[in-house]
């Protein structure tokens, strides 16, 4: 029986053992953790948004490579394989799928009794830190301890949340093999923002509608919760943003996040508004249209007082007012970094890598899956389900 040794027990290493061991192979994982499965329980605010039931190959930054691992485990097949395994998916907007139960604790459960069932032996506190391939491959622990293997799947993750275990050490060892690794940045991830006001908004959240732009083009538009922070923005509109905004950062292009605090009427609308309160002040006068703490800074935005009445502000200045509330622009300087970040941007060069069998292109019986590849999704269950997917294609392959 050839031997299989999966480096890693997060997402796709517990999926690729699985799928090792289903298709008759000697499989063990190497674990650094304690436990398996620890970057799961964190997903989805302990939720667990294990899939998309909408996700398809242009969800991600190289959808002829998804494309490939997706014919072998569609989300179809993921959710039916979970469903067996006990998991009754519950389907929320746009998609985005949880177990039934809302705990994350359900997924990590499931597979752990599975790979119990099929006595796939798991070694923890298990860091490798060199590996070697001549006859067979040696990898060696970071306690000295030495194990050869027949084939080895990385699925060591990226650099997001290094403290489930994801500190990089996975590009170490593939570079190890001849393989290169591209820029890694955070993704899914909250951004900072150069403004005097955030301070006095820190932990305001409310529903709109946000913009990356860039040379004066709007790249992409979110809608749905935004929350402003003592550092910047945050919330899900953000988070989907956050990849293509990181990637310009990179490349020191400048890039403009503009946010529409009003959600629903139209500018008409508002204008037609204050012609109403004409005898009210500026301040009294936005109450009720947008978050009272928001008030201040955006009168303070455009140089009104707050004691001024709507009647006495000049025309040019009413009509700046009304243009910020729909299109509040601000510079993003950066963003959280991997302690923060859901994801890692970047990884493993997929050039070195066969999309149909995930095994390297230079050193055969090396395979890798996951995050450490570069191979990255939207928010919203879609790297999960590339973790399972890619996962399950490199267990199948590994003989």
């Amino acid at each position: 029986m050839k031997k299989v040794i999966v480096i890693g027990g997060g997402a796709s290493g517990m999926m690729a053992a699985l799928s090792a061991k289903q298709h008759q192979k000697d499989v063990i994982i190497l674990e650094r953790n304690q436990k398996l499965g620890k970057k799961i329980l964190a997903t989805g605010n302990g939720r667990c948004n294990f899939t998309n039931v909408d996700a398809t190959e242009l969800h991600y930054n190289h959808p002829y490579f998804v494309k490939t691992v997706f014919e072998q485990m569609s989300p179809k097949k993921t959710l039916t394989m979970f469903e067996q395994l006990g998991v009754i998916p519950k389907i929320e907007a746009e998609g985005k799928t949880y177990p039934l139960s809302e705990q994350a604790s359900s997924i990590v459960d499931v597979l752990v009794y599975e790979i119990d069932r099929l006595n796939i032996p798991v070694v923890y506190d298990a860091k490798v830190i060199d590996i070697q391939k001549q006859d067979d491959f040696q990898l060696t622990l970071e306690d000295g301890r030495v194990f050869r293997a027949d084939a080895v799947i990385l699925a060591s993750g990226g650099m997001a949340m290094p403290k489930s275990g994801s500190d990089g050490i996975g590009y170490h060892l593939a570079e190890q093999l001849g393989h290169k690794v591209t820029h890694v940045f955070p993704a899914l991830v909250k951004l900072e923002l150069e403004s005097p006001h955030l301070k006095a908004m820190d932990g305001v959240k409310f529903p709109g509608v946000v913009e990356l732009i860039h040379d004066h083009v709007t790249l992409q538009t979110e809608s749905g919760d935004i929350l402003f922070t003592k550092y910047g923005i945050s919330g899900p509109t953000i988070l989907q943003l956050s990849r293509k905004a990181n990637a310009l950062l990179q490349d020191n292009k400048d890039v403009m996040i503009k946010v529409s605090l009003v959600n629903g009427p139209e500018k008409r609308d508002v204008a037609k508004r204050f012609g109403m309160l004409l005898h009210k002040t500026a301040e009294m006068s936005l109450v009720g249209l947008i978050n009272k703490r928001l008030i201040h800074p955006l009168l303070k935005e455009v140089h009104i007082s707050n004691h001024t009445l709507v009647k006495d502000i000049p025309k040019d200045k009413l009509n700046t007012l009304i243009q910020r509330l729909f299109d509040w622009q601000f510079k993003v300087i950066g963003s959280k970094d991997f302690d923060d970040a859901q994801v890692t941007a970047g990884g493993l060069s997929i050039q070195g890598f066969n999309p149909q069998t995930l095994e390297s292109k230079t050193v055969s019986g090396f395979y890798a899956c996951g995050e450490v590849l570069d191979i990255d999704g939207l928010c919203g269950g879609y790297n999960l389900q590339w973790a399972w997917s890619s996962g399950y294609v490199a267990g199948k392959h590994a003989s």
